[in-house]
């Protein structure tokens, strides 16, 4: 018994999957207002980011340059944008403004059980395609950690996390407008 092949997609059905994969890659590649990540660049070709210095009354080296790289890394990696020394069509500037170990919790010896580590980070976004998107705030991420630990035994650690969460924040409400 021979079997016919026939032809499993018509015509109408063959436009319909070209028509869909149209629309995609489009939206995918060309459109440069949405990304997977939720970033709108409506308009926006380019954006700078400032370095930011840390007025903090502790300063850690390498923690400015450290936000500023991960602010542009996140820019370059979630959004089409063009990376500018000078005024982009988006800008961040800032400065770093807190950087702190506190006690958190005391125990029952009155020694501290948990410290708690800031940083707070000051920021200027300025949008000059959509003015009403600008925005100047501060961002705070803290972290928890054991007295019994020296703060400089998990600082870098702390650093590290606590930043990424700021970026993070910083990148949102500049183009997720949360």
């Amino acid at each position: 018994m021979k079997l016919k092949c026939r032809n499993l997609i018509s015509g109408t059905g063959i436009v319909i999957l070209s028509a869909l994969f149209a629309v995609t890659v489009l939206f995918v590649n060309g459109c440069k207002i949405y990304s997977f990540s939720g970033a709108t660049t409506e308009g926006l070709k380019t954006v700078s980011v400032k370095y930011f210095q840390n007025r903090a009354s502790i300063v850690q080296p390498g923690l400015s340059q450290g936000l500023t790289d991960a602010l542009i890394d996140k820019c370059k990696a979630q959004t089409s944008l063009a990376i500018v020394n000078g005024l982009g069509d988006a800008n961040f500037e800032g400065e770093i403004t807190e950087y702190i170990a506190r006690p958190l919790t005391v125990s029952a010896d009155a020694t501290a059980a948990m410290n708690r580590f800031t940083i707070t980070v000051k920021v200027k976004f300025t949008n000059s395609v959509d003015p009403d998107k600008s925005f100047e705030q501060s961002f705070s991420r803290y972290q928890d950690y054991k007295s019994t630990y020296d703060l400089g035994d998990v600082e870098d650690e702390l650093v590290k996390v606590i930043s990424e969460m700021i970026v993070e924040d910083i990148f949102n409400r500049a183009f997720v407008n949360w």
